[in-house]
């Protein structure tokens, strides 16, 4: 395949990743979706890192999404304090400590595979507070931003300039993780309309 190919599948994640902070960057503002500082730090961090090691171990423009995330995510991050989750309970710290643990493991090992592993279980604890936030109080995030992060990183892998598990296992990790956060949103919403 050719590098047209893959950035032109590059392009389409950071566009779809663009077009999913719209509303819950407008939801922010409107105070409806209220985003938990410590997931939104940690992610950006995260993604930042990942970025970094992508870029270094050849993934090319499926990277993209990656770096354009840590920006868009730096935003979120300075706005949650201010307008986001206030209820910070000692789960929260516990994982967002698990995250920096993380970081600094990250640091210390040499082998890029190893680094996104550690990210990518990083990943998880930080937005560990989002998924007790969203099991509580779903109508305070914005769906929508989950399931185009969902797209975005399912595009991103193909956009990939070499596909191996240090490249792809973090986006599709992501995916995941943003898949069964619409999961619980959803499902969560559906039981609370009932009660």
């Amino acid at each position: 395949m050719n590098y047209e190919y893959h950035a032109a599948l590059g392009l389409l994640a950071v566009i779809i990743g663009i077009v999913g902070y719209i509303p819950y960057y407008r939801d922010i503002f409107r105070g409806t979706t209220k985003p938990h500082p410590f997931t939104w730090v940690g992610i950006c961090l995260l993604n930042g890192i990942t970025f970094i090691v992508q870029v270094v171990t050849g993934g090319g423009p499926g990277a993209w999404v990656t770096g354009v995330t840590a920006v868009a995510t730096l935003g979120i991050a300075v706005l949650a304090f201010p307008r986001g989750e206030k209820n910070i309970t000692f789960f929260d710290w516990v994982c967002f400590g698990g995250a920096l643990v993380g970081i600094v493991l990250w640091k210390l090992t040499s082998n890029p595979l190893w680094a996104v592993i550690i990210v990518t279980v990083a990943d998880l604890l930080v937005l560990a507070p989002t998924y007790r936030k969203a099991y509580l109080r779903p109508h305070e995030e914005t769906v929508s931003l989950y399931v185009m992060g969902v797209f975005k990183y399912v595009v991103s892998v193909f956009a990939l300039t070499s596909i191996n598990l240090t490249t792809a296992l973090f986006p599709v990790a992501i995916a995941l993780f943003n898949l069964s956060l619409v999961a619980i949103l959803l499902l969560r919403r559906k039981v609370l309309i009932r009660m």
